[in-house]
C-alpha cells in the first residue's frame, strides 16, 4: 500500500490496545486515516474492527496506545467531546429513540438554541428537509422514528451523522437495512464528502459492496490489523482469504437435489401493506417449498418479500388466498399456533424481534419452546438446560455459556441463537428474513451451513435476500418478486448475476428466466 503522507493524515491511531478482562480485543494496532478518502474494513465478528472505531469516535478508551488529530496528540473523553472535534460515527444497531421524530432524533443532544434559551424547532426542520433532500428519502421531520421501516430508520441515523459536518465520518454497516436504490444514494453522497476532504471510515461485511467504494482497505483478524491494500491491489478473493484462510468458492454450502413432497404451498395470496392498508403488499403470489428444499424469495426493498414472510408466520393478516402446511389449511392460526404446528420465521430484526435483551443466551434459546419443559405448573428446570446446551453446540454459537449475556455475542453468534430457538421447536417449515444482515462473511457461511444442514434432514427452507449473490449460491431455486408479484422464477446453476438484477428492476438489460420458469 502506498505510504500515506503527512498532509494526507486527518487521524491516527498509533500502538492501541483494548483488554476485556482476559480478553484482548486489540492487540499494538497502527492505523491512520486519509482526508477525502474511503478506508474500507474487513474483518470476521470479534476481529476488532468495531473495537477500534469505538475508540475513535470516544464511545471507548483504549488500554494503552495513543491516538492523533492532525498530527498533535488527542484524548477523547466520550462522543461528545469527539463530535466537537469532528469526528462522527454511524453504529451498526441503530442508536435512535422511537418516541421521538425524526427531527428530535437528528439533534438529540445537540439542540439548537435561539436566544440561547428557546430551541430553535424552525431551524431544525429546515436542515433536516435539506438532509433528507440530500439523502434522497423524503421524510416529514415531525415523523415518528418508530413508525418507519428499517432502511428509513437508517436513513436517519445517516442523516445525524451529517448534521455534525464532521471531518472524520466512521460508518459501521451503514447499508445493512438499505435498498439498492438507497445504497447508490448513499455511495454518490460518499464521494461528494471525499470530493469536500471528509475522510471516510466505511466497515461493511457486504464485501462486493464495500469493494466498490475503497480507495484503500485494511483487514482485521483477532485483534490484529494483518493486511493492507490500495484500490488497485484488492479483489474479492483477497479480502476473503485474509479475513478467513479460504478461498471464496469454500463457502458455499452443499444442496440437495432432490426432493420430498410439498410441506407449504400458498395459491393467489394476497396480503395488504401493513403500513397503508390501501395498497397491496402481496398480490395474487402462488409457491411452493418442498422437504429438503431451500428456495429463495429476492427483490429490491419493497417488493414484498417480509410482509409475505411476516403474514405466512401470523404476524400480520392474509386478506385471501389459501396457504397449506404439510396439507393442513391454514387460516387465522396466531404465531405460537404455527409455530406448534411446525412453521416459525426468523425475523429480519434480530434485536428487535428475534431477542429479548435483557435475558441470557439459554433463556432466548428456549423462549419460543418454554412450554415443552413444563409438568403440571413446574418448569423442568434440568430439562431445559439440557436442550439448551445441545441446541447451543449444535448450531455453534461462540458463547461462554448459556448464562452469557445476549449482548455479549458477536451479531453472528446472536442470530444463531435466534435460530437455535426457532430449531428447537423442532419445525417442517422455516422462514428466514435476510438471514445474514450485519454478520460477517465467515458467520454467513456458518448460517447458510445450518440451512443447508437442516434443508438435508428434511425441513423445507424459505428465505428472503436482497443480495444476489446469496440468491445464487444456496438456494435451489429463486423467487423474484417485484412490486408485490411474481416476476421470475429462476434455476441458480443456469442463471446469472444479470438476470436476476433484471427481473427484479436493478438493471435495465434484457433477460429471461434461464430455466423457462417465470411469470
Amino acid at each position: 500500500m502506498t505510504e500515506a503522507t503527512t498532509d494526507d493524515v486527518v487521524m491516527r491511531a498509533i500502538g492501541i490496545t483494548k483488554t476485556y478482562g482476559a480478553t484482548r480485543a486489540l492487540k499494538g494496532v497502527d492505523f491512520s486515516i486519509r482526508k477525502g478518502t474511503v478506508t474500507v474494513l474487513f474483518g470476521e465478528n470479534g476481529a476488532g474492527k468495531s473495537t477500534l472505531m469505538k475508540i475513535l469516535s470516544g464511545v471507548e478508551t483504549p488500554t494503552s496506545g495513543t491516538l492523533e488529530l492532525d498530527g498533535e496528540p488527542l484524548q477523547l473523553r466520550n462522543t461528545v467531546d469527539a463530535a466537537d472535534r469532528g469526528i462522527a460515527i454511524i453504529h451498526q444497531e441503530l442508536s435512535l429513540a422511537p418516541n421521538l421524530n425524526v427531527r428530535d432524533n437528528i439533534y438529540m443532544g445537540r439542540e439548537r438554541a435561539r436566544g440561547g434559551v428557546l430551541i430553535d424547532y424552525s431551524s431544525e426542520n429546515a436542515t433536516t428537509v435539506r438532509l433528507m433532500e440530500r439523502l434522497e428519502e423524503r421524510l416529514d421531520p415531525k415523523t415518528l422514528v418508530g413508525d418507519l421501516r428499517l432502511g428509513q430508520q437508517q436513513i436517519v441515523e445517516i442523516a445525524r451523522a451529517l448534521a455534525g459536518n464532521a471531518r472524520v465520518l466512521i460508518m459501521d454497516e451503514p447499508t445493512s437495512a438499505l435498498s439498492g436504490s438507497e445504497v447508490e444514494v448513499l455511495f454518490k453522497l460518499i464521494r461528494e464528502l471525499t470530493a469536500e476532504n471528509v475522510a471516510i471510515v466505511y466497515i461493511s461485511h457486504h464485501l462486493e459492496e464495500a469493494l466498490e467504494i475503497a480507495d484503500h482497505a485494511v483487514v482485521f483478524r483477532d485483534g490484529d490489523l494483518v493486511a493492507i491494500g490500495d484500490r488497485n491491489e484488492i479483489d474479492l478473493g483477497w479480502v476473503i482469504s485474509n479475513m478467513v484462510g479460504r478461498d471464496v468458492g469454500d463457502l458455499s454450502p452443499d444442496l440437495l437435489e432432490e426432493f420430498g413432497e410439498p410441506v407449504l404451498s400458498l395459491e393467489n395470496v394476497v396480503i395488504a401493506d401493513p403500513s397503508n392498508p390501501a395498497r397491496l403488499a402481496i398480490d395474487e403470489v402462488s409457491l411452493e417449498v418442498r422437504a429438503g428444499e431451500i428456495v429463495c424469495l429476492y427483490g429490491l426493498m419493497g417488493a414484498g418479500r417480509t410482509e409475505l414472510l411476516e403474514a405466512l408466520a401470523g404476524r400480520t393478516s392474509i386478506q385471501s388466498g389459501t396457504v397449506r402446511l404439510k396439507g393442513r389449511k391454514l387460516s387465522k392460526e396466531s404465531v405460537a399456533e404455527r409455530i406448534a404446528l411446525g412453521l416459525a420465521l426468523v425475523p429480519e430484526d434480530r434485536q428487535r424481534d428475534g431477542l429479548v435483551q435483557t435475558m441470557s443466551v439459554g433463556e432466548n434459546a428456549s423462549l419460543a419452546n418454554l412450554l415443552a419443559f413444563v409438568k403440571g405448573i413446574v418448569l423442568n428446570r434440568r430439562q431445559e438446560r439440557t436442550s439448551i446446551d445441545k441446541a447451543v453446540k449444535d448450531v455453534r454459537v461462540k458463547t461462554s455459556g448459556p448464562t452469557a449475556a445476549i449482548s455479549s455475542l458477536s451479531g453472528g453468534n446472536q442470530q444463531k441463537v435466534v435460530i437455535s430457538k426457532i430449531l428447537m421447536t423442532e419445525p417442517d417449515v422455516i422462514l428466514l428474513d435476510e438471514p445474514s444482515r450485519g454478520i460477517d462473511v465467515g458467520a454467513k457461511a456458518e448460517i447458510f451451513g445450518l440451512m443447508a444442514r437442516e434443508a438435508k434432514r428434511g425441513l423445507g427452507v424459505l428465505f428472503a435476500t436482497s443480495e444476489v449473490g446469496e440468491a445464487l449460491g444456496v438456494s435451489n431455486r429463486v423467487i423474484v418478486l417485484s412490486k408485490g408479484r411474481i416476476v421470475g422464477e429462476f434455476n441458480p446453476k443456469h442463471t446469472d448475476r444479470e438476470g436476476l438484477m433484471v427481473a427484479s428492476g436493478e438493471s435495465t438489460e434484457a433477460a429471461e428466466p434461464e430455466n423457462g420458469l417465470g411469470k
